[in-house]
């Protein structure tokens, strides 16, 4: 039972009838009933699948039955599994995120894990692509700035988005982003610092109170190749190096950072070397499938045909907002 990293590309899914109407049944009533209230199909389907993707990971990894796995959310919203499993799994953790065009999720059998992906979109669609997604509370409160300013000037582009989101990062994460050759490539440079900051306060379990300028990545090297998995970036805390944290980063696109934060888990008695010694273990992202990601399900609710008919009623996304000249 070992690492584990799979990634579904949820916003390519366009499901049928009779797809749809069959993940809803695997997952628990409560969950459904939360998606069902999302407001755009895209959010839906995101979130629909990171249920999907952790359901599918106990089942096949824990051999828990999928109709009897109970999952509970912690006090921030991160979810956990509730069954009492035997002690060899009780270290088990994992985490999923979706933004973008993608949900993934990331699994360890002894180690604290938290993942981000962060899509590089311009400023006046980067408030949108996380809205109404618990694993992107950090990067909406932090955006509201943003959005009150572009109401009030029209104006969206990427050096006032940097000075707007000033307090985020350091004064040499700063530079580095802004090191790079154009816009563009900065703008993906912040992408990725924000994936790997997001990471890391989800494998602590902190959120919206977390001090940003308390973190520091040194990150190695500026440019990854899509596929590779790369772990040389650092971490700094409290202008420390951390040692005890190592961070996986892949690119699964031209436009989507994946960050996945491992570190010792709290209570259990490993060694420091323990994390350092997956510098060999480099897990690869998994492409998965909607028939990958049911087949080992079974249904846990009886169908409900209007949760189809909810899911047609929705928008795919936001419509755009274009500033216009006066």
């Amino acid at each position: 039972m070992g690492s584990v990293r799979w990634a579904f590309p949820c916003a390519a899914w366009r499901p049928r009838r009779e797809e749809w109407l069959l993940a809803a049944r695997l997952v628990q009533p409560e969950e459904k009933d939360r998606i069902g209230q999302f407001v755009f199909a895209r959010d839906a389907k995101a979130a629909l699948a990171g249920r999907l993707l952790i359901r599918k990971l106990i089942a096949e990894k824990l051999c828990i039955p999928w109709n009897e796995i109970h999952l509970q959310r912690t006090s921030k919203g991160k979810p956990f599994l509730a069954n009492n499993v035997f002690s060899i799994y009780s270290n088990y953790n994992f985490n999923v995120s979706h933004q973008g065009d993608y949900a993934v999720l990331a699994a360890e059998p002894e180690l604290q894990v938290g993942i981000d992906i962060m899509k590089t979109n311009l400023p006046d669609t980067a408030f949108f692509e996380g809205e109404g997604r618990p694993d992107k509370k950090l990067f909406l409160a932090v955006q509201v700035d943003t959005v009150r300013y572009k109401s009030s000037t029209g104006s969206s582009s990427i050096p006032n988005f940097f000075r707007i989101m000033n307090r985020q990062f350091t004064e040499t994460e700063w530079g580095v982003i802004k090191s790079m050759s154009n816009e563009w490539m900065q703008l993906d440079m912040f992408h990725r610092h924000w994936a790997l900051k997001e990471s890391f306060l989800k494998a602590i379990g902190v959120g919206i109170g977390f001090n940003l300028q308390r973190i520091e990545f040194n990150v190695s090297p500026l440019q990854l190749e899509i596929g590779k998995v790369y772990k040389e970036t650092e971490m700094l805390l409290d202008g420390d190096k951390e040692e005890e944290w190592t961070f996986e980063e892949t690119r699964l696109d031209h436009h989507h950072h994946v960050a996945v934060a491992l570190g010792k888990q709290e209570g259990f008695g490993q060694k420091h070397s323990d994390v350092c010694s997956m510098e060999s273990n480099q897990p690869q992202f998994t492409l998965l499938t909607f028939e990958d990601l049911v087949a080992s399900g079974i249904p846990v609710t009886p169908e409900d045909s209007a949760f189809w008919d909810n899911f047609c009623s929705k928008q795919e996304s936001p419509v755009k907002q274009h500033s216009h000249s006066r």
